[in-house]
């Protein structure tokens, strides 16, 4: 028997107490992650109140939060008697969360550029040098898995 690939077995969510971030917020933000980047597909139910908070080590009242917090924003709805699930269909969130997530990824890389001496130019020299080894690092495993 294979292991279920559900939303338990994707959500790897940790929680750091010292963060300065409210947990609840880390959870929500974590789950708003996994939306955006596809492991939690539209449709798929995610733990139970009860669930997350005993593997997440937190009160009830905290995941209770969280999930509250992603239902009104639209990522997570309940139904009634049956659990909570990720929004089914595309939602606009879902593109926000991820523009805002890479727009988070480049203000570091532009922040330690800079501090580091690089220039915009220099900077997205490297960044186009990197995308070609990815590219090719891509298409030699794709013709590896071809040719087994």
């Amino acid at each position: 028997m294979e292991p279920a690939r559900g939303a338990a077995a994707v959500m790897n969510i940790t929680i750091n107490p010292s963060d300065g971030v409210p947990i609840y917020r880390q959870i929500a933000n974590q789950i708003r992650y996994m939306v955006a980047s596809g492991l939690l597909e539209p449709g798929e139910e995610i733990p139970s109140v009860r669930g997350m908070a005993l593997r997440l080590k937190v009160t009830p009242n905290t995941v209770v939060k969280a999930y509250h917090e992603l239902e009104s924003s639209g990522v997570l709805e309940k139904r009634p008697g049956a659990g909570t699930y990720v929004k089914a269909g595309p939602t606009p969130l879902a593109k926000q969360e991820r523009d805002r997530i890479i727009e988070h990824r480049i203000d570091v890389l532009l922040a330690e550029g800079h501090q580091l001496g690089f220039k915009a130019d220099e900077l997205h020299h490297a960044f186009r040098r990197r995308q070609e080894a990815m590219d090719r690092k891509s298409k030699e495993e794709k013709r590896d898995r071809k040719h087994g």
